[in-house]
């Protein structure tokens, strides 16, 4: 799906409505194993019968696999919606059967102490990578208010961990659609010396607030909001990934700690090496863990 404001992707997720439900009711009953069982039927179905999965994959997977035959690209495609359909359902799980079902860890020991040491509020830069929903709960330990910049659309057929009713929201929400895209309410909360997560990759509404960047060999646009931020608010930017490593497990790192120089003004060139920073940490992620990126839709659609 295209959107009238240029940027091409849709919160809707994979599947229907009664699908979600039906592995809701799975998690219910049975936990993991019978969600998983049935999901690598459900999968194969989509993958096989259903021509929309093909127009949403293929752009990522012909920059990613850009070698692959026809049956190399058709297990790609069902690898890659099926860990799409494993983080959704270990996010319900979450949701359903408590924090202590999914065990969340730093890939190294000493990158939260790293970010607890950081006395003053910070941004952190996040991707649709791993199962950001859940890893999300990590950050409490930081014994501070996380705020999330999150666009919820009515499209949204897929609930949240918190919207399933035993787990509380670890985080506060900030609309991008509030006035000047929420800036404000960042700003305060950097103020306050609170944490703000910004999502580094998807552009919201207007495309004067990004730039492109070469991505898996093409041009991208991605958002410059959270730089910009930094420069204002003279906070640094720790970006964070997740990634699932086992049946019930998801790992985090941080790739690196940008620091934006206070004061770049609003001309949208002086922000590009802080925004390729994040984006060659990103085009590694998708090197280790190709898939488990869930952008399904044509990034490079805007720059053709």
């Amino acid at each position: 799906m295209t959107n009238n404001d240029g940027s091409n992707w849709t919160s809707k997720s994979l599947g229907s409505k009664s699908g979600h439900h039906f592995f809701y009711l799975m998690v219910r009953l049975g936990g993991r194993r019978p969600a998983y069982f049935f999901l690598y039927f459900i999968v194969l179905y989509y993958v096989v019968f259903v021509p929309s999965v093909k127009e949403k994959t293929d752009p990522y997977l012909s920059k990613r696999f850009p070698d692959s035959g026809l049956i190399k690209r058709i297990v790609d495609r069902y690898l890659w919606v099926l860990h799409l359909g494993k983080a959704l359902i270990d996010r319900a799980i979450f949701g359903i059967c408590g924090k202590e079902s999914i065990h969340i860890s730093f890939d190294n020991s000493n990158d939260l102490k790293k970010i607890k040491s950081l006395n003053a509020g910070f941004i952190i830069v996040m991707s649709h990578v791993g199962c950001w929903q859940v890893t999300m709960s990590a950050l409490s330990a930081l014994g501070r208010p996380v705020n999330l910049l999150m666009l919820q659309d009515d499209h949204d057929i897929d609930k949240h961990y918190f919207e399933h009713g035993k787990q509380d929201q670890f985080f506060n929400i900030i609309s991008p659609e509030q006035f000047l895209g929420g800036t404000i309410e960042m700003l305060n909360v950097l103020k306050n010396d609170e944490v703000l997560c910004i999502m580094g990759d998807r552009v919201f509404k207007n495309n004067e607030f990004c730039i492109d960047t070469h991505f898996l060999g093409s041009d991208v646009l991605f958002p410059l909001s959270a730089y910009k931020i930094a420069s204002i608010a003279q906070k640094p930017i720790v970006v964070l990934y997740s990634q699932k490593t086992g049946p019930k497990s998801y790992t985090l790192t941080i790739p690196q700690i940008i620091h934006v120089p206070v004061k770049l003004g609003r001309k949208q060139e002086n922000y590009r090496p802080y925004a390729d920073k994040f984006v060659r940490s990103l085009e590694q992620y998708t090197k280790e863990y190709p898939y488990q990126f869930f952008n399904f839709y044509d990034m490079w659609k805007d720059n053709k």
